[in-house]
């Protein structure tokens, strides 16, 4: 997997200060997307294990409120793969921090199981993420208003209860 830009100070892509990791590949390309370099999966660098110790290092401060993952795109297979053991790991070493993703796709329709972007990964991070903002970035429904959103299509979830409520097990 590649990535486009680690952000260890970031205060736009969830509540409080964050570091925030914007992976590269996107099959969605939305019309006027904010980083449509991340779109290519071979964009920007290659994620590694010191890629991975970085980020650690990053989250060490008290200040830091949690981890981002974006892009690009989360769920994508080929970035699932990465994404669900690294996840993983953030939540061994600081299980008082939260994680949120931001995708494009819509999770009932494409990545609970069964669905088109559910894979062998899935359950994993979804497992890890506390907050999920979902859907595409719709240009026509642009709303600079909105908290943690581009589009007033898009959802801000709190995962757990979410997936709760439509009794799905994580």
């Amino acid at each position: 997997m590649n990535y486009g830009n680690i952000k260890k100070y970031d205060i736009a892509d969830g509540l409080g200060v964050r570091v925030s990791l914007f992976v590269s590949g996107c099959r969605n390309r939305c019309p006027g997307c904010f980083q449509p370099e991340t779109w290519d999966f071979l964009y920007g660098k290659e994620f590694t294990c010191e890629t991975e110790d970085e980020i650690i290092e990053a989250m060490k401060p008290s200040f830091i409120s949690g981890f981002t993952v974006l892009g690009g795109e989360p769920f994508e297979p080929e970035n699932q793969m990465v994404l669900a053991p690294f996840l993983e790991k953030i939540k061994r070493i600081y299980p008082e921090k939260n994680i949120w993703c931001y995708t494009g796709y819509v999770l009932d329709d494409d990545i609970l199981k069964g669905k088109r972007k559910y894979t062998e990964y899935t359950h994993r991070m979804l497992s890890c993420i506390d907050v999920l903002v979902d859907g595409p970035f719709v240009e026509s429904l642009r709303n600079l208003m909105l908290e943690f959103r581009g589009s007033e299509n898009q959802r801000l979830l709190n995962l757990k209860e979410y997936l709760a409520k439509l009794n799905y097990e994580i």
